[in-house]
Parts: C-alpha cells; sequence; structure tokens
C-alpha cells in the first residue's frame, strides 16, 4: 500500500526546488528577452505588460485553430445504472482515453444543469461587484483562500479573476515557520446565495469525481478503493470559480499560460463561449469544443506519477475573449498534505522500473502555491524535475 505518512522517505521538495531555480534562472532570463513587442502597442492597448507572453507562447488566431471534437466522449449511464458489463465496457474507455489524450468528457453523470445555472449567475453577481468590494475577501499567501486577481501561471499573469474554497470548509497546511497553519473558507456577504449553490455543485461534483478516482484505479488493475486512504480524512481538494473578463488583445495574453495539473484530477465544467484548449501529442494546441450536458475531466500529475507514465499529465491552457466575458467552474481532487507520491510498486518490473523519485505532496503543493502567488522567475516546479535519469 502507498505511503500517506510524511516524513517516511518523502525527503524535502525545497532544496530540489533551489537547484531547479537555479538551472532555470537562465532560461527564463533568454525567454524575457524575446518579449518581442513594444510599449508603444502594450500602452495603446492599455494593457499591464505583466500579462504580455513571450511570441512563442501567445495563442494562434481563432480562424486558423482546430475545434477538438476528437476528446473521447464517455457514457456514465451504465455505471448509474449499476450495469457491471457496461461498468467495465467504461473502465477501459477510460485507460485508453487516459493514455491517448490525458482528457474526456462525461454525459449522463447524473448532475442537473439547473444547478450548473445556478452557480453560474451567482458567481456573476459576484464577479459584477466593484473590485473594493471583492477584494475584502483576498487571498493572501499566508491565507491561500478566497477572491485573487493577479495570480500567474508560469510566471506571467494570467487575463482572470478567481475565486477559491477547499471542500472541507478549512485548510490545513505547514507554516513557514513551522508551525500548523488552519485557514477557514472566506466567503462574500453579497451575493447571498453564492455560498448555498456553491456547497451544491460541490457536494453533486466531489460525487463524480471520486466515482472517477475509482474507475481510474480499476483501469491500473489495482484495486478501486486503493487510493482512497489518501482522500478520505484529510484530502486538499478545492474548488474555483474562474471569470475571464473581455480583454483587448487576445492574441497577446492568456487567461491562463500552458500548464498541467499537479494533482490527482480535476473535473471542469466551462461555458458556452469556450477558450480551453489542449496540447496534443505532436504539439498542435486544439480547442475544446463546449458542451453543457458534459463534465471534462482531466488526468494529474499524481496519476502520471502513480501510473510510472501509462497515463500522461496533459498541457493545456486558456485564451481569451475579445467581446464576451467567460467562466468556467473546475473542481481538483487532491490528497491530504502527508502524502509521498511514488510509482505504484504493483506497477513496477524489471522491464517497468520507476521514472520518479518519491517526494511530499504537501511540499509540492506549497511550491507550487508560492509560484503561482509571486514571480520567481523561474520554470515553476514540475514533476519532470522529479525524473529519475533525466
Amino acid at each position: 500500500m502507498i505511503s500517506a505518512k510524511r516524513g517516511e522517505g518523502g525527503g524535502d521538495i525545497f532544496p530540489i526546488c533551489t537547484f531547479i531555480y537555479k538551472y532555470c534562472e537562465s532560461l527564463q532570463a533568454k525567454r524575457r528577452s524575446k518579449m518581442g513587442i513594444s510599449d508603444v502597442v502594450v500602452n495603446e492597448l492599455k494593457i499591464d505588460p505583466a500579462f504580455v507572453l513571450s511570441p512563442e507562447f501567445r495563442p494562434k488566431p481563432v480562424e486558423v485553430l482546430k475545434e477538438l471534437d476528437g476528446i473521447p466522449v464517455i457514457d456514465l449511464a451504465p455505471l448509474l445504472a449499476n450495469d457491471e458489463k457496461g461498468t467495465q465496457i467504461i473502465v477501459e474507455q477510460i485507460a485508453k482515453a487516459s493514455e491517448e489524450w490525458g482528457f474526456f468528457q462525461l454525459i449522463n453523470h447524473g448532475i442537473p444543469i439547473k444547478l450548473l445555472d445556478d452557480v453560474e449567475v451567482e458567481a456573476l453577481k459576484f464577479f459584477s461587484l466593484p473590485l473594493e468590494e471583492k477584494r475584502k475577501i483576498r487571498r493572501t499567501l499566508e491565507h491561500p483562500l478566497g477572491y485573487f486577481d493577479t495570480e500567474l501561471t508560469q510566471n506571467v499573469r494570467d487575463w482572470k479573476e478567481v475565486f477559491d474554497f477547499v471542500t472541507r470548509g478549512k485548510l490545513e497546511f505547514a507554516a513557514a515557520d513551522g508551525t500548523l497553519n488552519v485557514q477557514e473558507n472566506k466567503w462574500p456577504e453579497s451575493p447571498p446565495f453564492l455560498k448555498d449553490v456553491c456547497e451544491a455543485w460541490k457536494e453533486a461534483t466531489l460525487g463524480v469525481a471520486y466515482k472517477i478516482l475509482e474507475l481510474l484505479t480499476l483501469s491500473l488493475g489495482l484495486p478501486a478503493t486503493y487510493f482512497n486512504p489518501l482522500f478520505d480524512k484529510e484530502d486538499t481538494n478545492f474548488m474555483r470559480l474562474n471569470y475571464y473578463p473581455p480583454c483587448p488583445a487576445p492574441d497577446l495574453v492568456l487567461g491562463v499560460s500552458g500548464h498541467k495539473d499537479s494533482g490527482a484530477l480535476t473535473v471542469l465544467v466551462q461555458d458556452e463561449v469556450g477558450g480551453l484548449e489542449v496540447r496534443r501529442k505532436d504539439g498542435e494546441w486544439i480547442r475544446v469544443k463546449p458542451r453543457r450536458d458534459a463534465l471534462i475531466i482531466n488526468v494529474g500529475d499524481l496519476f502520471q506519477v502513480w501510473s510510472n507514465d501509462r497515463y500522461k499529465s496533459v498541457e493545456h491552457r486558456v485564451v481569451v475573449n475579445e467581446h464576451k466575458e467567460r467562466s468556467s467552474i473546475p473542481l481538483f481532487i487532491n490528497p491530504s498534505n502527508a502524502t509521498n507520491v511514488f510509482p505504484i510498486p504493483e506497477l513496477l518490473d524489471a522491464q517497468h522500473p520507476p521514472k520518479y523519485r518519491q517526494y511530499n505532496w504537501g511540499d509540492f503543493l506549497q511550491a507550487l502555491k508560492t509560484s503561482h502567488f509571486k514571480n520567481m522567475r523561474v520554470e515553476n516546479i514540475q514533476i519532470s524535475h522529479l525524473a529519475i535519469n533525466s
């Protein structure tokens, strides 16, 4: 069984980070020197230069993008009907989708569309409030819950506003001085029903998320409940409301720069405006076509490590729209801070040696959150930095 105890060989991620940061600083310096856009253009568009991407990272014009219908669509109806044969087919479909795409969509998942409608309406009310009102519950480095409008991905500011809350109501993590830091969700006074609809959506999507977690586990040939102890008591799951305002320069910025999700899996809904793009194996960025009745699932870094690269966490990003606002709601499924992460022994043999060294999830998550809050001027920590013989 996998270890869920901190300190038992988990190691300290921060010495590794120090080495990585020194190595990557020179790469970032080169990247910053290639911005390739004049201050005049930035000023004319009234865009803060912090948002502007280097040319190689900018999105393609919409007219030359391909829209992706190819992400597998998996029907959960047999699972909900307790159809054993149909459920086994779902497990096989999830395995194939996770190996080939890292993404798939679920239909007939059992969550009423009315719940999603309610959350989107209340979320828009919140993001429409004056900035000073939203910043009353602004998150800080010490308290990473609540409203935020200056998040960084790959050291570039995202064109978005977010509201974060954890599914357990509070978050426990080690502070810089080694003491235990306990932070509770911050909820705004207005709109008054935001908390209620978010809690309802959370409960519904958590139910689906944990079913998918078990199906993913089965697809690896492991017992369905193999990973459950890592999530049962002190998971670090959190949900986010994303709001992407219209942008005067959608060809220069991104709502979220290219990244891979660091946790176990992500459950996402996006509105009809769309904007999610997935990087295919051949390097091509493909737009994911919005589908109102579907949940988008993507495998995170933890499953890539646990599966020893059988399943890959795939790079994705969010483009913005010049004329329309956009929203999305992701749920991130993460284990407890104490979890030590490593390739599952049952999946290893002489032909399949471990590809990653062990690391502690809590330390990894804290390093990642810090890099999202302030510009570290180096590449964000990645599991590739923990690869063996890389």
